[in-house]
């Protein structure tokens, strides 16, 4: 279908907002309002403040397309005003997005239903300055957090201390609660799903360190092999726990399905860490790549999105 014979849409791209994922935001949003125009939409660019509802309401958009990251448009508090304002929202809506964001309730979705998850325990963040709530190495993490924000890697060699110290900078600092789980050593991996498919596999080799904010978002630090060089069976699990995650928890639009392989496991050793209901759509980020590497372009995949809220 050619630009000329769609309907014209009139878009408001709510993007920004305040939380810890602003900057990634802002670059999903515009580049998700430079595609809709190019598909020849009228495009409201709309940076979220407080008043976001009498925004909407004034310029009275078709459909709305959330490119927020983090809360509150991550966690349903958006979802939540934009159905009672019956404005349709591209992504996942009220309910999924509650449990997506919270990765305590994402297992408690999920696991049942067989898919391999860490196990993890959720901790106060005072109690890690008395003793440490797993065996070294472990991991801890924001509860509802997207963005590795905040992520910290605990081990015998880490400059923490043992137990932490309260003065060591960390997610500790910022957070009261936090969720403790095991390292799994071995490969980072993520699958995005778009209208109903699991696209292919992506594996992420940072220069150093691991997967973290900055590695996702500043060129050059991690090298992105796309289609991953993984054995068969290994691409077949992930495709099917992406899937399977994406319905399992509700999922609309597109998502992306993270994991940890241990190699030296073989299938036993893959695990999801998380499904991400709002991904990145910055010029670095993985889902545009792997619809790409489907032969689905960026201004496609953009007019996907929307279409499906409609």
């Amino acid at each position: 279908m050619t630009t000329a014979q769609k309907d014209k849409l009139h878009v408001a791209v709510l993007m920004g907002g305040w939380s810890a994922e602003r900057e990634v935001s802002l670059m999903s949003g515009n580049g998700v309002a430079d595609a809709l125009e190019k598909n020849g939409h009228q495009v409201s660019r709309v940076d979220m403040d407080r008043n976001v509802a009498m925004v909407l309401d004034s310029i009275k958009p078709d459909v709305v397309f959330n490119a927020l990251h983090g809360c509150p448009g991550e966690d349903g508090t958006v979802q939540g005003m934009l159905d009672l304002m019956q404005i349709p929202y591209t992504h996942s809506g009220l309910v999924t997005s509650v449990i997506a964001i919270d990765k305590e309730l994402t297992k408690q979705q999920l696991v049942p239903a067989g898919i391999p998850m860490p196990k993890g325990t959720i901790v106060s963040s005072a109690s890690l300055f008395e003793a440490d709530p797993l065996p070294r190495p472990y991991v801890l993490k924001p509860v509802n957090e997207g963005s590795s924000v905040g992520v910290a890697i605990v081990t015998d060699e880490s400059n923490y201390g043992n137990p932490i110290g309260k003065d060591v900078a960390g997610p500790w600092q910022e957070f009261d609660e936090l969720l403790a789980e095991p390292f799994i050593k071995g490969r980072e991996m993520t699958t995005a799903v778009i209208g109903g498919k699991a696209l292919c596999v992506t594996e992420l080799k940072p220069v150093k360190g691991f997967y973290d904010y900055d590695a996702k978002y500043t060129e050059g630090l991690t090298t992105h092999v796309c289609p991953a060089e993984i054995p068969e069976d290994i691409e077949k699990l992930c495709l099917d726990y992406a899937l399977r995650a994406h319905e399992g928890l509700g999922c609309k639009g597109t998502s992306r399905t993270d994991f940890r392989w241990d190699d030296e496991l073989g299938a036993d050793g893959l695990f999801v860490l998380e499904t991400n209901t709002q991904p990145g759509m910055t010029p670095l980020s993985l889902v545009p790549e792997q619809a790409k590497q489907m032969g689905i372009s960026y201004e496609e995949l953009v007019e996907m999105i929307v279409r499906e809220a409609l």
